[in-house]
Parts: C-alpha cells; sequence; structure tokens
C-alpha cells in the first residue's frame, strides 16, 4: 500500500468516525421531543420535568463545549474524544435504563458533559486527518451528517418511541459508541494545541450563572415568581454571569474573551443566533407535544409531519450558500430570520384543537425555509467577524450561545404555556401554546434586527479593532 493510499484511508477513517460522533451528539438536541408524551406517561412528571430532559442536555452540552476543546488541547485531542464517546456512550445506557424521571434527568446531564468533550473534538481531529485539498468536501460532509441528524431527530425519536420504546432513542447510541473507541484508538492520530489554557473559573462562572437563570424560569410557574427559591436562584445566576462577564474582561486568557464582542458583526451574528434557537427550541419543545396530545398523532406521525420544517436544511441549505456567496450572508441570515417569525406568526394564528394539517403546512415550510437561509451563511459570518487564530474560540462560543438559547427557550416558553395553559385539557394546551408561539415570533423577529446590525459584506469586519483575515466570500468558498 503507497503513502498515498493510506493517507486517503486514515482521511476517510476520520471521517467516519468524526460523522457518527458528530451525529449522536446533534441527534440527542432534539431526538427527546417527540418521545416526551411517551416518557410523562411512563415515568410520570410535570412539565418542569419534561423540561429538564431536554435542558439538562443542552445546557451541560452549552457551557462546557468550549472548556471540552480546551482539554482535547491540552491532554490530546483523541485521548479526550475517547473519553468523551465513552462517558456519553455510559450515560446514553443509563438514560434507557433510568427507573425515574429524576434518574432520566441525571443521566442526560451526564450525556451533554461526554458531547461537550467530543463534539468539538470532531472538526479538529478531521482537520488534522484531512490534507488541506479535500478540507472543504469533508467539512461539507461532516455538516450535511450533523444537519441530517437535526433533522431526524424528531423523526427517529418518534418511530422507535411507537414501534419499540422511548428507551431505544437513547440505546441507539450505544452500539454505535461502543464501535467508535476501538475506531478511533486505532485510526485517529493524536494531536494537542500549542499553548492550551484550562479556563476553570471561567467555566464555573458560567455554568453556575446559567443553571440559576434556567432554574429560576422552569420553578417559577409552580413556586411562584416571588418566592425565595425563585429570587434567589434568579439573582445568584445573574450574579454568577456578570461574574462571567468581568472575568472575559479581566483575565488574560479566558474562555470567552469579551474583547471580541467590540466587532459588530461578532455581536450581531451571536445576538442572532442565541436569539433564533430560543424561540425556534421552544416551539419546537410544545409543538411536538401538541401534535400528539392535541391532535392525536402518534408519535411517527408527528415526527413525519414536523420534517417540512425541521429538514428543510437539506434542501435549501445550498441555495442559502449560494446566495451567500452572491449578496453576502447578512441580508441571507436576516431574510431567514423574518421568514421563521413569519411561520411561528401564522402557526400562532391558526392552532387549535381540531385544526387540520394543511393549515398547519404553510407556517411549517415558511419556518424550514426560514431556519435553511439562516444556518448556511451564519456559521460564515462567525468565522469572518473575528481574526484567523481567534476562529476557534469564536466558533466554540457561537455554538455555545446557540445551546443556551434552546436551553432558554424552553425554560421561557414553556413558563409562558404553564401561566395561560396547560395539559388538563386540549383546549388549554392551546391557550397555552398560543401566546408562546407569539412570543417565539417576536423573538426571533428580533433576531432578525440583531442580524442587521451585522457590517455589509463591502464593509471590513472588524475583530477587536482588526480587519478580518479573510473577507466572507472566502471562508464561504473554504
Amino acid at each position: 500500500m503507497s503513502q498515498q493510499t493510506a493517507r486517503r484511508g486514515g482521511a476517510a477513517w476520520a471521517l467516519v468516525i468524526t460523522g457518527v460522533a458528530g451525529f449522536m451528539a446533534a441527534l440527542d438536541n432534539l431526538v427527546v421531543t417527540t418521545a416526551l408524551p411517551a416518557i410523562r406517561e411512563d415515568l410520570g412528571g410535570a412539565l418542569h420535568d419534561l423540561e429538564w430532559t431536554v435542558s439538562a442536555y443542552t445546557l451541560t452540552f452549552a457551557v462546557l463545549l468550549m472548556f471540552g476543546a480546551a482539554l482535547g488541547d491540552r491532554f490530546g485531542r483523541r485521548r479526550l474524544f475517547v473519553i468523551g464517546v465513552t462517558v456519553f456512550t455510559g450515560a446514553s445506557a443509563a438514560a434507557a435504563l433510568a427507573p425515574g424521571i429524576d434518574e432520566l434527568i441525571a443521566a442526560r446531564a451526564v450525556q451533554g458533559v461526554g458531547a461537550a468533550i467530543m463534539m468539538p473534538l470532531t472538526l479538529t481531529l478531521l482537520t488534522a486527518a484531512v490534507p488541506e485539498a479535500k478540507r472543504g468536501m469533508a467539512y461539507g460532509i461532516w455538516g450535511a451528517v450533523n444537519g441530517l441528524a437535526v433533522a431526524s431527530g424528531p423523526l427517529i425519536g418518534g418511530s422507535l418511541t411507537e414501534h419499540v420504546s422511548w428507551q431505544w432513542i437513547f440505546w441507539l447510541n450505544v452500539p454505535l459508541g461502543v464501535a467508535l473507541l476501538p475506531l478511533a484508538r486505532l485510526r485517529l492520530a493524536e494531536s494537542r494545541g500549542a499553548g492550551a489554557r484550562l479556563d476553570i473559573a471561567g467555566t464555573l462562572l458560567a455554568s453556575g450563572g446559567l443553571f440559576g437563570i434556567v432554574y429560576a424560569l422552569v420553578r417559577g410557574p409552580q413556586d411562584g415568581w416571588s418566592s425565595a427559591t425563585v429570587l434567589t436562584s434568579m439573582i445568584a445566576g445573574i450574579a454568577l454571569l456578570g461574574g462571567f462577564v468581568h472575568h472575559g474582561i479581566r483575565n488574560k486568557a479566558p474562555m470567552l474573551p469579551m474583547r471580541l464582542f467590540r466587532s459588530r458583526a461578532f455581536s450581531g451574528i451571536n445576538a442572532a443566533s442565541l436569539l433564533m434557537f430560543l424561540g425556534m427550541f421552544g416551539s419546537i419543545f410544545l409543538l411536538s407535544q401538541y401534535m400528539q396530545l392535541v391532535l392525536g398523532y402518534s408519535p411517527t406521525e408527528a415526527g413525519l409531519r414536523m420534517l417540512p420544517w425541521t429538514g428543510m436544511p437539506m434542501l435549501v441549505s445550498p441555495l442559502a450558500g449560494y446566495l451567500s456567496d452572491r449578496i453576502g450572508g447578512r441580508p441571507v441570515v436576516a431574510a431567514g430570520l423574518f421568514l421563521q417569525a413569519v411561520g411561528l406568526a401564522w402557526y400562532a394564528a391558526v392552532v387549535a384543537p381540531g385544526v387540520s394539517y394543511a393549515v398547519q403546512l404553510p407556517a411549517l415550510i415558511i419556518s424550514g425555509v426560514g431556519m435553511s437561509l439562516f444556518f448556511a451563511p451564519a456559521s460564515n459570518l462567525v468565522m469572518s467577524s473575528v481574526r484567523t487564530h481567534e476562529q476557534g474560540i469564536a466558533s466554540g462560543a457561537n455554538n455555545a450561545l446557540r445551546e443556551v438559547g434552546g436551553v432558554l427557550g424552553i425554560a421561557v416558553m414553556s413558563s409562558i404555556f404553564s401561566a395561560q395553559g396547560g395539559y388538563g385539557s386540549a383546549q388549554g394546551f392551546v391557550d397555552g401554546l398560543e401566546p408562546a408561539l407569539w412570543v417565539g415570533s417576536a423573538t426571533v423577529a428580533l433576531a432578525a434586527v440583531a442580524a442587521l446590525v451585522i457590517p455589509s459584506r463591502r464593509a471590513t469586519p472588524e475583530a477587536s479593532g482588526e480587519p478580518s483575515a479573510k473577507p466572507e466570500s472566502e471562508l464561504v468558498a473554504a
């Protein structure tokens, strides 16, 4: 076997290994949504328990994602990748075996820890294994696999729940993870980052702050917004996040340098990303239950009916990439966010206990097209808003803020749902869902406004007072 053939084989194995790992981590963001009614029926629990079955994963994933990347740079990327896969796989088995809702939530939190270690290292390991000339194609395949995971999450979750059991949405990860472990050790090369530092203080401040705020939002409807527990949690969370911002300003090597937010491009796209995921995740969390509990669809039918929304990026993202090459990413992202807002507003206007799927379909399609126009150019806007050596930090920060937006979206919109309605009847569910969707629509519309703050392609994007290393068009082409 020639050396060139060996290198091609190594790149192919790296793509398979990192693609499967990324698929598992991305899938578990939304795979639970269509299984929520079955989990509630089997394990019991109130709305706030169902929130935590999703948020426990996304919260630990969000706050530890950048720390996980730093661990890999410091102690070895392959070594930490193997550890991440091991933790994720073991936690998936624990979730499948959970005897109660509290144990399931705990297992989901540990799953998020594993994903936070595993996910950010997939791209660095893939980059190290693939020749520079082939990286564009490799990144495209990796991104498509992750997009497929997000799109198919509700459908896979619904199908397994209906035809086997909800536990199998977690058992699915176990054979995949077990297969990855020896392949990663044998087929991936070890590498480290130069001068990697661990920001333990920043990680603790961000984790504690976000947990405090989310806990207050989840408990508020049950305990009362003026209760000592809720107020203490909210105040402590805000104080800790304030400490995180101060740490990012004063520390020499923080997890997230606050100076990056001096760039209008970086601030605008990250604000848009957080608000977009806040409105989208909260809506999907409630709508997947609405389709089953109110409209009477089976879990599989609900997953299929969500595909015009969740699956649309597979069709429209190539067009979004083409448009961003031609006219720049800002107008494409802003248009996508406005369409997403229109789709949610449409859904809020037509939602009712007996509404037909034909009436819902335009809202799903519009939301799907809007989401598609956002995803493709957003990453390039993030990367082009900073200098070359800061792109890893910028990408990690954007991914973390997206996950934070998802956590906050579920908490905020569930609080609105609880305040205005509930699970008692079909009409009660709709009474809570409608105002939540209106808030989701307004939030995504605000994200579109934030996107318009981003400088146009003709303007020189600034990052910490210096121009970006590459124009956006070059990054899109790459």
